[in-house]
């Protein structure tokens, strides 16, 4: 199964509002990648921004598999991913 970098975006607003029990309309989420860190989100709420680290962010997409999809996966079952040819960042879910 793939997540769309979209879906990538919904799991971490979603996470991020449960966790501080606001609106998921209130997050932002600005997914990132480089050499030196890997994959990274920095989410903004009420104007304070937040680093996640990629744990994090598999935590929210195991969160979001489970709530949005009814499947139980765990971190070893996800790989984060740049898709090229949409200039997006993806999931890769194993089932």
């Amino acid at each position: 199964m793939r997540l769309s970098q979209q879906e990538l975006i919904n799991a971490i607003c979603l996470h991020e509002a449960a966790r501080r029990q606001i609106r998921p309309t209130d997050v932002e989420v600005e997914l990132l990648w480089d050499e030196d860190h890997g994959y990274s989100a920095e989410i903004f709420i009420a104007g304070r921004s937040q680093y996640l680290v990629e744990a994090n962010m598999l935590e929210a997409i195991m969160r979001y598999m489970f709530t949005e999809y009814g499947q139980r996966v765990y971190r070893d079952q996800i790989r984060l991913d740049i898709d090229d040819d949409a200039n997006e960042m993806v999931a890769y879910i194993e089932t």
